[in-house]
């Protein structure tokens, strides 16, 4: 008969327990991230789609030189914003509506890309951004370096393009706008597995939460900027112009 007052017997009761916790967390997180990357791919697929559909139509055409410009250029902006400003507030049904809407305005943005870019160039530089997004996000998933220190200077490198970005619309230099594109593909390649660290380590604190659902909108939100201005600065480098 079975000593239950046996200290081995509890041992091995304790490890039992804590490695079906352990997978239990294990799975848990699986589906966290998978979710994260199925809004933020299917955010990108849309985003895709709408440029596409905007271009093809002649929509993209009629803004040139039309205010309406500015309005869907600027309008993306509109939706983070609100986002990540008012999460908090905001059901986890309509944190994914916004996140759908921006995706699709975002696509109206973008589509202007067509007419500076050939087809073959975006195509080329999509898959190729793909394939390093890919990389990056599963470094930050599986490193076990901490890249919490990094994300104070990247976030810093990212308004100092900004910064960068305004200043060379009125000077339109080619020199500044080849540097903007290195460090802009440099910054977002870090952010990438940075912000990857960063949703996969909030899943322990919203995991069985109402939060959990607005996490990974957020955390959808954060890759696809990541993947979105990998791609456009990577564009603007490599890509073969009209």
């Amino acid at each position: 008969m079975a000593n239950w007052n046996d200290p081995k017997m509890a041992a091995s009761g304790y490890q039992a327990n804590a490695g079906a916790m352990d997978q239990a967390v294990d799975a848990g997180l699986r589906s966290y991230m998978l979710s994260v990357y199925n809004y933020m791919g299917s955010g990108v697929l849309l985003t895709g789609i709408v440029a596409m559909l905007a271009y093809q139509s002649g929509f993209t055409a009629s803004l040139v030189g039309s205010p309406l410009m500015w309005v869907v250029m600027l309008s993306p902006l509109a939706f983070v914003l609100v986002l990540s400003f008012g999460i908090n507030k905001l059901s986890t049904t309509a944190a994914q509506g916004i996140f759908w809407a921006y995706a699709g305005v975002m696509g109206l943005s973008m589509s202007t890309i067509f007419l500076a870019f050939t087809a073959t160039s975006i195509a080329t530089t999509f898959f190729a951004t793909a394939a390093a997004f890919l990389g990056l996000s599963l470094y930050g998933y599986t490193t076990k370096k901490d890249l919490s220190g990094f994300g104070t200077f990247l976030i810093m490198g990212v308004v100092g393009i900004l910064v960068a970005m305004l200043i060379n619309m009125f000077v339109q230099s080619s020199a500044l706008s080849l540097a903007i594109s290195v460090i802009g593909v440099l910054l977002f390649a870090g952010l990438t597995a940075y912000d990857t660290q960063k949703i996969k380590s909030m899943y322990f604190y919203v995991r069985g939460t109402d939060f959990m659902g607005k996490s990974v909108v957020m955390g959808a939100l954060a890759l696809y900027l990541d993947f979105v201005n990998m791609f456009t600065f990577l564009l603007n480098l490599l890509g073969n112009r009209e």
